[in-house]
């Protein structure tokens, strides 16, 4: 190789290392940032802690968190709790969040990249207005359309289709003449009461034993945690199908709902009026009283709960228990204690609400005493005409002698 290949080769591998470098940067941020404003704070500085209030409207729907008495609240959902988690989360992200890119743009373009206000035309975006506790705004933006990656033309705020969402393009009413870019995309961001609900829910652990009074009524009980469950009353026809039952000894051990009835819902509308009702009971002490609806609506039943704890407020020393031990002892029994009770308030402030729960649920305690039961296997019937119609029946013997006989065709 000469020196003048020996360039090239040089020349040709610098190019193609840039290239690479190139393409790895594109790949890695997708954002192409141009014109003022960038790596300013989207909302710019604001007292994130004096917000009480966000109203979220898009088209005709509108969804209102209120911070009463030190606790978010959903208020299209009669105040239910709502997840402080993600409302905190927004928040820091509003706060924090800072312009990728920003451009100028004119009334006549805000439709292109639905940045018009609800109820303003089609095109209309997200309005999220942050408010003070006696409903001052804050801040105010509408969230548009949304920066996708992969499916098109990323460079053109206007073009480009399919990819994911990485990012959304937001409209600031303190900056109504620019356009922002962030690398959000807040497709959690909408006015859906459901979505914003504190989840939290009852949780039934080391079940004892489940009762539900139906056409058929029946208890299931163990006697250790883990045990097979046995019918309480069983009649001497009757023998359960542990295959069956097993799932009935974890019922409510993870249970969910999707959304919380108006508290002034007739219960005929909610298949309350004349409900199913299960007891469970735990081993540490717990009853939990439901009313289940007795008609699905939809694909989900609504479900209320009562529950009570028989707590024990002193430790019974062991026989042969050593007096260094006791402060261990007396010390484990406390910490066990403190989170029963913590369990307990927590689960009993769920009592004044009705759920809406899945089928999936509420399924395993919804059988009727039959459906516990073994199956009866059916015998075959011998039908005698068939043996007629294919000739006397030889012995063993005649059998054994035909096999052995030399085929003679």
């Amino acid at each position: 190789m000469n020196r003048k290949q020996l360039t090239l080769v040089i020349v040709l591998g610098v190019v193609l290392g840039a290239l690479g470098f190139y393409i790895k940067s594109r790949d890695t941020t997708s954002w192409k940032s141009t014109g003022g404003g960038l790596g300013q704070k989207l909302l710019g500085d604001f007292d994130v802690n004096t917000v009480a209030h966000i109203a979220i409207k898009q088209a005709t729907n509108e969804l209102n968190l209120v911070k009463k008495d030190d606790l978010w609240r959903v208020k299209e959902r009669h105040e239910y709790p709502a997840n402080f988690e993600e409302i905190q989360g927004f928040l820091r992200k509003a706060w924090e969040l800072k312009t990728v890119q920003s451009m100028p743009i004119g009334p006549s373009q805000l439709p292109r990249l639905e940045l018009v206000a609800p109820g303003q035309g089609d095109k209309s975006g997200t309005l999220v207005e942050l408010k003070d506790k006696d409903g001052k705004v804050i801040k105010s933006m509408v969230l548009g359309k949304k920066h996708m990656r992969g499916g098109g033309d990323d460079s053109s705020p206007f073009g480009g289709g399919g990819g994911y969402p990485d990012g959304r393009y937001v409209l600031v009413a303190s900056n109504p003449g620019t356009v922002g870019l962030i690398s959000e995309a807040w497709s959690n961001i909408e006015p859906k009461p459901e979505s914003w609900l504190n989840k939290d829910f009852f949780k039934c652990e080391k079940i004892k034993s489940v009762a539900l009074t139906w056409t058929n009524a029946w208890t299931l009980t163990r006697e250790t945690e883990g045990g097979e469950m046995k019918l309480a009353d069983a009649k001497p026809n009757e023998q359960i199908d542990t295959t069956k039952t097993s799932s009935i000894g974890n019922a409510f051990s993870w249970p969910s709902f999707d959304d919380v009835a108006a508290p002034d819902a007739k219960p005929d509308d909610l298949g309350l009026d004349k409900p199913l009702t299960a007891k469970i009971e735990t081993f540490e002490g717990f009853t939990y009283d439901f009313k289940i609806g007795n008609k699905p609506i939809g694909e989900n039943y609504y479900l209320s709960l009562a529950v009570n704890a028989d707590i024990p407020k002193e430790r019974t020393p062991g026989k042969d228990e050593k007096p260094e031990d006791k402060e261990k002892l007396d010390k484990e029994f406390k910490e066990k204690n403190d989170k029963l009770k913590e369990k307990l308030d927590k689960e009993k402030a769920l009592e004044k609400w009705t759920y809406k729960v899945s089928k999936w649920t509420v399924d395993p305690v919804l059988k009727d005493r039959p459906q516990l039961m073994k199956e009866e296997k059916k015998e075959e019937k011998t039908d005698d005409k068939k043996s007629d119609d294919l000739g006397p029946v030889k012995d063993d013997d005649e059998r054994d002698d035909d096999f052995l006989k030399p085929d003679n065709k």
